[in-house]
């Protein structure tokens, strides 16, 4: 169990699947403050009940990371209730998949939008506080399609300009005690999952050495490694978390 008693962690996307795991696995390891921040405000606050049912150590908050004057607005609030922030996850994601030719441009901008340019909007809400505070954690989810995948050219790009933010960052910050990694999970068994074709899901299913699909709470798990102190180490790492040794 790691320590984070005297962390406040924001969790984006984290009304289900991943993000819930993950707020989920820092409450039970004593957070002091889990935010989680979702699109769906009803189901957010639907997952905080059940998370937190006396309301003592979370925050919820409906809001769409790609927009980024209420991105704004709900980081410049958390500031002033909690005063700080120590972690931020930015989990929140959507796909619109199709192949290239016959691609729309909504479908291009939507996921860039949400997958990009929302993890920039948030990341943008708390990187000059933890250099001034000289700590930081941020942990930000890829995705194993960013080394590309058939249907999902929008959301492979979107995917790996993630990743060269992160390693971007991570290089910036380092002097300031900011840690910035990502997770890259493979086929994890959340709703998105569901969303493939089911001949092409047993295909994939085939590829993976240990014949199953990954559990949300295990991609949680590596992402409270690498938001703990013991990974103070380990910076501008695209952690692949696919069962396997390479990508799948």
């Amino acid at each position: 169990m790691y320590d984070f008693s005297e962390r406040n962690i924001v969790v984006t996307g984290a009304a289900q699947g991943i993000g819930r795991a993950i707020a989920e696995a820092f409450l039970k390891n004593n957070a002091r403050c889990v935010v989680l921040l979702d699109w769906n405000q009803e189901k957010v606050l639907e997952t905080q009940k059940e998370l937190d049912p006396e309301g003592n150590r979370t925050l919820a908050c409906g809001v769409d990371v790609s927009d980024q004057e209420k991105v704004h607005e709900v980081f410049t609030a958390l500031y002033e209730k909690l005063g700080r922030i120590d972690v931020l996850v930015n989990n929140a994601g959507i796909n619109r998949d199709g192949m290239f030719h016959k691609m729309t441009s909504e479908q291009m901008h939507a996921v860039m939008n949400v997958n990009f340019f929302g993890t920039y909007n948030c990341t943008a809400e708390v990187i000059k506080a933890m250099r001034d505070q000289e700590y930081g954690r941020i942990i930000n989810i890829s995705s194993t399609s960013a080394h590309g995948n058939v249907g999902q050219a929008n959301y492979a790009a979107s995917k790996a300009a993630v990743n060269g933010l992160t390693r971007t960052l991570a290089l910036e910050s380092a002097r300031k005690n900011i840690t910035v990694n990502a997770v890259e999970p493979g086929f994890i068994d959340t709703d998105m999952l569901r969303t493939i074709p089911a001949d092409k899901l047993e295909a994939r299913l085939k590829a993976i050495p240990p014949q199953r699909f990954g559990q949300p709470e295990e991609l949680a798990a590596s992402v409270l490694f690498l938001a703990s102190d013991e990974a103070s180490w380990v910076n501008g790492h695209i952690m692949i978390t696919s069962g396997a040794t390479k990508v799948v």
